[in-house]
């Protein structure tokens, strides 16, 4: 079977870039060895960020790294084992995060937040999504004054991006969020994301768009991608497929196919959890709510109230580690009524990041044909259409809507 494009990865990244470059005529094969949708594009707490103009960068604070050191905390959690070898790549994201390093990567990254919405508002209409998509923003909540007055102080910082958002006293709060304790003094409504019951559904979703419009999908193993005089090719359930063009999108599993081809990236993984609770006594949440220094989010999802975990650095192979996830719950219990857990087990799922907290998106240096789109940490769902354009123009010969420059390959030393 022969196509003009072949994309690796059906999550978020990949159906995306799909379908842009399907809407430029070009015949595109996508290639996952799981359904659309299924690995770490479901497992998020369902925000279109438009919000998130500053990247997540690495604690400076001597304060902060002896608390993180402890490794007590809720929000972030570190495997002893797992840590020598993390070390050069957290020393390489510290030295990124430093003021003016970070304030260049929010400035690369802000063209891409800008249109987040804007992207994703054109394939929800298309494929008849709204269900799933709703416009009320989310809402940061502070558990103590001294918080929540920095909170103020910060987004308003924050004007200059042109960003919306309302600050709420304890009040003015539960009368948005009735259900919210009266440990939480005041929060911080974004109004500007959009906010997602069912990212998985969403993709997929996406995803039969893009066979609607004429796109095959097909179930194949990435890792037997082979470069001929010519084509790319890679072996699926249907047979070899060939195109000129190859695309990988596979997010954290992308080094299984980039690295076979002499690229070393420093791409490096952030574990996440999540798990859904029943709603109890008929209570719902409104808006997802972040508790920052908890660094956990509930959101209101179909399947019940999802819990979504901030960081944990092991070992991608490590088993599923529950500490993290009772921590979060412990706190999450005292700001929200949950119910049971209705999984039988928490997801984990994989967040792949660079240590200057930019994607790559662009082409390979050293192979005709083949381009790369991943490493989007936490925004993957966010991200998706926008760089799936902004691949697709850069495929396509067409003017970038923004200069994909800060997002080259070439950046780092492979």
């Amino acid at each position: 079977m022969q196509f003009q494009i072949i994309i690796l990865g059906a999550g978020i990244i990949g159906v995306s870039s799909a379908l842009h470059l399907q809407a430029k005529g070009y015949q595109v094969a996508l290639i996952d060895k799981a359904s659309p949708g299924k690995s770490t594009s479901y497992g998020n707490a369902g925000l279109i960020e438009r919000s998130s103009v500053i990247p997540y960068s690495f604690p400076r604070e001597f304060t902060s790294l002896l608390r993180y050191g402890l490794n007590r905390q809720a929000d972030v959690r570190y495997s002893f084992s797992f840590l020598p070898k993390a070390t050069p790549w957290l020393l390489s994201y510290w030295n990124h995060s430093a003021p003016a390093a970070l304030d260049k990567a929010a400035a690369a990254m802000l063209p891409l937040i800008e249109r987040c919405v804007a992207e994703h508002d054109q394939f929800v209409e298309a494929a008849k999504l709204n269900r799933f998509v709703k416009d009320q923003g989310w809402i940061e909540i502070f558990r103590s004054e001294k918080a929540f007055s920095k909170a103020k102080s910060d987004a308003l910082a924050l004007t200059k991006y042109g960003l919306t958002f309302d600050l709420l006293d304890g009040p003015a709060l539960r009368e948005r969020e009735p259900h919210l304790s009266r440990t939480v003094v005041g929060g911080v409504h974004w109004l500007d994301p959009k906010t997602v019951s069912n990212p998985g559904a969403l993709v997929e979703g996406y995803c039969s768009l893009f066979k609607e419009r004429g796109g095959k999908v097909l179930h194949g193993d990435a890792r037997t991608l082979k470069q001929t005089s010519t084509h790319w090719q890679i072996d699926s359930h249907n047979g070899v497929i060939t195109a000129p063009e190859v695309v990988v999108a596979l997010g954290p599993q992308s080094p299984d196919v980039y690295t076979k081809l002499g690229y070393r990236f420093p791409m490096g993984i952030k574990r996440g959890y999540h798990q859904h609770y029943r709603n109890l006594n008929n209570t719902s949440l409104q808006h997802p709510v972040c508790d920052t220094k908890g660094g956990f989010v509930l959101s209101q999802m179909d399947m019940g109230i999802r819990l979504t975990t901030g960081v944990e650095l092991a070992s991608e192979t490590d088993a599923v580690n529950a500490i993290q996830l009772e921590r979060c719950e412990k706190i999450a219990r005292n700001i929200f009524p949950l119910g049971e857990p209705v999984d039988v087990e928490p997801w984990l799922g994989l967040r792949p990041c660079f240590p200057d907290m930019k994607p790559i998106i662009g082409p390979a240096p050293d192979h005709k044909g083949l381009w790369f789109n991943f490493g989007h940490a936490h925004h993957g769902l966010t991200l998706g259409p926008v760089c799936g354009r902004l691949l697709s123009e850069m495929i396509a010969g067409d003017s970038p809507f923004t200069s994909p420059t800060p997002y080259s390959a070439s950046r780092f030393k492979y």
